[in-house]
């Protein structure tokens, strides 16, 4: 007689996951579950900077940002949009990555 294992909801959504996947890689999209994506909604710009110990400047010369765009995030005076949100939450996430990503 088996016995039975109860699985944990973090353990179901894993299973549930790689369920999906395997339907995804055997061309069955439509059996697979999707779950949008969600863009951040807030990032704290000065403080990622502070944390790489960059000027203004140099922050915004190394990932490619409008000067003028970064003073107004870190100065509240504009909220960045939505790609810039992701683009900022990389930079917090692993900085190194981006820079090797935007290399020429």
């Amino acid at each position: 007689m088996a016995s039975e294992r109860r699985v944990s909801d973090g353990g179901q959504r894993i299973v549930d996951g790689l369920d999906d996947a395997i339907a995804w890689a055997k061309g069955n999209e439509g059996s697979a579950r999707l779950i949008p994506w969600q863009a951040p909604t807030s990032v704290d710009v000065k403080a990622i900077r502070a944390k790489l110990g960059m000027s203004q400047r140099e922050f915004a010369a190394c990932f490619g940002l409008p000067l003028e765009s970064l003073r107004n995030w870190e100065q509240d005076k504009r909220v960045p949009q939505t790609t810039a949100l992701v683009l900022l939450r990389l930079i917090d996430n692993d900085p190194e990555y981006v820079r090797r990503a935007l290399a020429i």
